[in-house]
């Protein structure tokens, strides 16, 4: 008998150490933590999205840069009756 009621008490304890899960982490409702630790929301994958339209060469897109029809770029300046992009 003390065996069993030390097995269920023990039993009790590893459940009870486990806490729930908590999927908001601190980010609210509808958002969660991606793997570096940033709030997202959650919602449809990264393929869909809103179509905007096309990239315009030398527009900066918030968030990400200036758009030089390769990658994007944080800065760019004047250089030698152009841009340069840095």
């Amino acid at each position: 008998m003390k065996k069993l009621i030390f097995s269920a008490l023990a039993a009790a304890a590893v459940f009870a150490a486990v806490a729930p899960a908590d999927a908001a982490q601190g980010c609210g409702r509808g958002f969660h933590r991606n793997a570096y630790g940033h709030c997202r929301p959650n919602g449809p994958g990264p393929g869909v999205g809103i179509a905007v339209g096309p990239l315009v060469i030398g527009n900066f897109y918030h968030g990400r840069g200036y758009w030089d029809g390769h990658r994007y770029w944080r800065h760019r300046d004047r250089w030698h009756g152009g841009w340069r992009y840095r």
